[in-house]
C-alpha cells in the first residue's frame, strides 16, 4: 500500500476529505522525523514505538571487491511493533 492508497482507505472509513487526511499524515510523518532527530522516541500505545538507534563504527567488507572497510557510526530509525499490532497480525484479534 502506498501513501495515496492509504489516504483513500482512511477516506472510506471517515468523513474527512482526502486533502485533510494528506495534511494530517504529512504532519504525523514530520513530527516523527523531528522527534527521532532530537534523539527521542514516539510511542503509539498498542501500535508500536519509533526510536533512533545508535550504530557504532565497525569493520566491514566491500562485497564487490573484497576490500576491508570501516563503516562509520550512524543513527538509524527503528520500529518495534506493539502487543496489539503483533496479536492482530497473528490473527488473535
Amino acid at each position: 500500500m502506498n501513501k495515496s492508497q492509504l489516504i483513500s482507505s482512511i477516506h472510506e472509513k471517515t468523513d474527512l476529505t482526502k486533502k485533510d487526511i494528506d495534511l494530517v499524515l504529512d504532519a504525523f510523518i514530520n513530527t516523527v522525523y523531528e522527534t527521532l532527530k532530537s534523539a527521542d522516541k514516539v510511542t503509539l500505545s498498542g501500535f508500536g514505538t519509533f526510536e533512533p538507534k545508535h550504530r557504532p563504527e565497525r569493520n566491514g567488507v566491500n562485497p564487490k571487491t573484497g576490500e576491508k572497510i570501516i563503516v562509520p557510526e550512524s543513527t538509524v530509525p527503528s520500529f518495534k511493533a506493539g502487543k496489539t499490532f503483533k496479536e492482530t497480525l497473528k490473527g488473535n484479534k
